[in-house]
This record gives C-alpha cells, structure tokens and sequence, in this order.
C-alpha cells in the first residue's frame, strides 16, 4: 500500500473509504478532477475487512461449500473444488471474463467506478483482504486506469465483464492509461512503485461481482442533469424576457395550489432569475368593444408557461435518483457475503442493479422532456412568425439596401442541429429496464439490464447538454437584437458568461465550437455559480436542491 505523504494529506481533502458515507458529490469530484483528493481506507474499516476476511478461511477450512469460493460460477456451482485450486478459480474468472466490446469508457467513469468498487468492498462483508481495498485505492491515487469497454453487462450479477479489466489491472494485466499513455498494467504499476496483487479465494469475485460500472455512468449523469436542470430554468427565464412574455406566469400562488417540490422549486428558481416580477403585466387591456383583438395574448406557449411543469418533473426525480443511488454505492452488492456476528455466509442477490435501471431510465426520460421543452423555446425565438418582433433566425438588423441583406440565415442551422438532437435524445428514452434478457445457461434468467440505462442516461444528458448551449447562445443574440436593458442582474449574468467565450453573431459563421465552449460552462456549474451570484433568494434553499 502507498502511504500517502504528509504534504499530500495537508494539501488534499481526504476521501475516507467506509462502505457507508460516500457522496455522489465526492464520486465527481474524483473522477473529474483527479489530483485534488487524497482517496483513504477509513481507518476503522480495515478491522472490519480483516474479520470478514478471517471468517471466510474458517469456513474454507471447515470444508463449508461456499459459492465462487470451493465451487464454480453460476450453473457450474454445483462444482466444488479443494482448497488449494481457489486462487487458481479466481484467477479464471478474471480471464474468461474479459469479452468486452465497444468503446472505452472514459476516466471520469473509470475512476468513479474504482471509487465506488473500493468503498463497497470496505464495507467489509466481502472476505476480502484489507489489501485488495488498499490496492484498489493505490491505483485511484496513482491514477492508473483500466481500459474498460462500456459493452457486456446484463447488470445482474453486477458488472462481471467490464469490471474483470479492473480486476486484471490490480493483478497487472491488461492494459491502463497512465500519465495520458496507454501501457501494460504491469509497466504502469512499477512505475508507481505498485506490485500486483495475488488474488486469494473470494477476492477475483468481490472485484467484479458488483454494480459499480453501472453506478459511475449513474452518479456522473445525474450530477450533470441537475446542472441541466438549472440551466433549463435558466432558458425558461431568458425566453421570457426576449419574447416580451407574461412573468405572471411563474406567480407563486400558482404553485401553492398544486405543490409539487420539483414544480415548486423550478417555478421559485426562475422568479429569481427574473428577480421577483411576476406582476401582471398592465399593457394588456381589455378592448371596449363587442370585439377586438389585443394587442398580445394573455398566455405565452405551452413550453414558456408549462416549463415549471417539465423541469419540476426533472428535479423530483434527480432527487430519488439520488437517495437510490447514495444507497447504492454505499452498499455491499456482490455475492456470497459473510455475516461474521453469526458466523454465516449468504447467498442472495445484492449484484442485481434493478434500483439504478429504474433510476436511469426515468432520469433519461425526464432529462430528454426537458431537452424537447428546450427546443420548443428556440423555436419561437428564432422565427420571426413567434419572435415578437425579432429578426427571422435572429439575423443582425440590416437596412434593405445593405448589400448583405438577404444573404444571412442566422440559426438556421442551430435550430436543425437541436431539433436533431432533441429527436435522438427522445428515441433513447426506451427504458433498458424492458429489455431483460435470460442468459449464462438460464442461471441469470431475470437481469437488469442496469449498465445500459446508465449508458443511455449518459447519453441523453450529453445530448440535451448541447441542446441548452445552442438555445443559451440563441437567447443571447435575442437579448443583443431586443437590448440587454430588457434583462434581470442573473440573466445579465448569464449573458455575460456566455459572451466571454461566443461573440455575437454578426455574420454566418461556424458555430460549432462556441456550442461545446457553452456546454462545458453548463456542465462545469460555472454558468450556475455566475448567475446564482445575481440571484436574491441565492441562499434560500429554493434554486438548486
């Protein structure tokens, strides 16, 4: 095991592994930002590991038939073996394993998945070694990362096949990336000073007998949802303002009367981004006639009026979401596990990731709504039969007799790219829960399929992601074309960030770039930080939960 220096641990905020408090919040922070916590084994844990540990050679030594320890996998467990071919057994599972396909999954994935495996196994029920956890956390630190294909899993009896890569690394095979190369793991453990393990019984199974691949996708896409949540409000609050659109739409009284949290909590969010002005509006009178038309009508669009109702969708289920999934990766989901109070071991089905499928495809379904709300908004900024008043696709102002008149199409193809986007982000909304599948020989014959909705939630939030940054960017050339003066101090905000890193549109050009600059503000809670700043019910609990 390293021990972590004193200059590391004074420099770093360390991240005690325990198998019972570690926060989604912590998962991303070290996976997207490695190098800033110090990954630990929680200093009571280690006794806990050992006893479970102690336990299992007990049993082992009484000739108890124990699952994946004296037998073989699955179906085949009614084949037992002698003591001394266990570590032998571990060691082909790891191999036989090893069949996954696609692409690679990425660090911040990786890394979320090594964390999350860690602190399940500190749990100690496992009958592992206090070793294999510490060996776990010395790659994490050392940043040394199995290359791991996203296809494989079920999702029930945990992630076997992509899991083995992390099982294979510890042991120094297969290959990681290390210091931004790829290598053997063998080369990138001795470079770090790392030996590699010698799996005894039990340990090869605890390793991949798990939910943790499916759990980091899971904790990643949530965490970038609840951004996407508050970027939406945010959009919501901008349309209304460019459109010159009715404020008393998002009046708190409205939202008393039926009071979901989700609802609530979206409508409060944008009244401060609009800070407070939900008034009627007094240019809209009543003509004195038998007949007449106003001036505007009373109600704005659905996707302006309803938005509380889309996006409060999103955040009540962010929040179950996250209650399942706190449970989730601070729970002991392998198989056979070790009750040492009554010296028992049980078989159960703790591997099957039936709480993250179900979180993942809602969560999917909610995030791509919202994605759909999104460009139902930039559809009535950028035409000029919606837009109050604006240019068509928001083209700069142009006197008739400018030579340029007629040549510019704005964002025209802004609009295309997300109305694309939104329909891919609706046609993952399928849930992966619907899609078990029976397989290994009938043994798993009822699975999760858990690790694909995790993939897909990831993917719908990648793509709604990019649909926000291309209606932010809209948003702000209305704001540029009605006059900024027309904007609250959190929307002024808003704009001004995504100003600094995409110019106002005076001419066609490319815009590809400036959506990916604008997503990583989303994605980064750089643009929530800036405009929450500006907002006077910042501290008040109500904007983000």
């Amino acid at each position: 095991m390293l021990i972590p220096t004193t200059d590391q641990r004074t420099r770093l905020r360390e991240v005690p592994l325990d198998g019972h408090g570690l926060s989604p919040d912590d998962i991303v922070t070290v996976a997207r930002h490695p190098g800033t916590r110090l990954v630990t084994l929680a200093a009571d844990a280690a006794g806990t590991i050992a006893a479970s540990n102690a336990m299992k050679h007990s049993l082992i030594e009484s000739g108890t038939p124990i699952y994946g320890v004296t037998s073989g996998f699955g179906d085949s467990s009614a084949r037992q073996i002698s003591q001394r071919k266990t570590s032998s057994l571990q060691d082909n599972l790891i191999r036989f394993l090893s069949s996954g396909v696609g692409p690679m999954a990425e660090a911040d994935v990786v890394r979320a998945t090594m964390t999350i495996r860690a602190n399940c196994l500190a749990r100690g029920v496992s009958g592992v070694r206090p070793e294999l956890v510490s060996g776990l956390i010395d790659l994490l630190n050392a940043d040394i990362l199995p290359r791991i294909p996203e296809r494989g899993s079920v999702g029930a009896s945990g992630d076997l096949v992509p899991l083995s890569y992390l099982a294979a690394a510890l042991t120094g095979r297969g290959t990681v990336t290390h210091r931004g190369q790829e290598k053997p793991a063998a080369v990138a453990l001795a470079e770090s000073g790392l030996s590699p393990l010698v799996l005894e019984a039990k340990e090869g199974l605890a390793l991949v007998n798990g939910t943790s691949f499916m759990s980091g996708f899971a904790v990643l896409a949530l965490h970038d949802a609840r951004e996407l949540m508050f970027a939406a409000d945010l959009c919501t609050a901008l349309t209304s303002q460019v459109l010159l659109g009715n404020a008393s739409h998002f009046a708190p009284f409205l939202f008393e009367a039926k009071p979901h949290e989700g609802m609530v909590s979206s409508a409060a969010t944008i009244r401060s981004i609009l800070t407070g002005d939900t008034a009627a509006d007094p240019g809209i009178r009543r003509p004195d006639a038998d007949f007449g038309e106003l001036e505007r009508p009373i109600q704005d669009h659905y996707s302006v009026r309803c938005a509380p109702h889309v996006t409060g969708v999103l955040r009540d289920t962010a929040d179950w979401a996250l209650r399942w999934l706190t449970v989730e990766v601070n729970s002991a989901n392998d198989n056979p596990l070790f009750h040492v109070a009554e010296g028992a071991v049980r078989s159960g089905g703790n591997f099957y990731g039936g709480h993250v499928a179900q979180a993942m495809d809602a969560l999917k379904t909610a995030v791509a709504s919202v994605g759909d709300l999104l460009d139902r908004q930039l559809e009535l900024v950028v035409d000029e039969k919606f837009n109050n008043g604006l240019t068509p696709n928001l083209i700069p102002w142009l006197e008739p007799d400018d030579y340029e008149a007629g040549l510019f199409h704005g964002f025209k193809g802004m609009q295309i790219t997300a109305s694309s986007l939104a329909a891919e982000a609706l046609k993952w909304t399928m849930p992966a829960a619907s899609f078990s599948r029976s397989t290994e020989a009938h043994n798993q014959d009822k699975v999760s399929m858990g690790t694909i909705a995790a993939r897909d939630a990831r993917s719908v939030v990648e793509l709604v992601q990019r649909i926000a940054a291309i209606h932010l960017i809209a948003l702000c050339q209305a704001a540029d074309l009605r006059g900024v003066g027309r904007l609250s101090a959190p929307t002024l905000a808003a704009y001004g960030a995504v100003r600094n890193v995409c110019e106002f549109l005076d001419r066609d050009r490319p815009l590809d770039t400036d959506i990916e600059r604008v997503v990583t503000l989303i994605r980064s809670g750089e643009l929530r930080g800036v405009v929450e700043l500006q907002m006077p019910d910042a501290g008040s609990g109500l904007v983000v939960r």
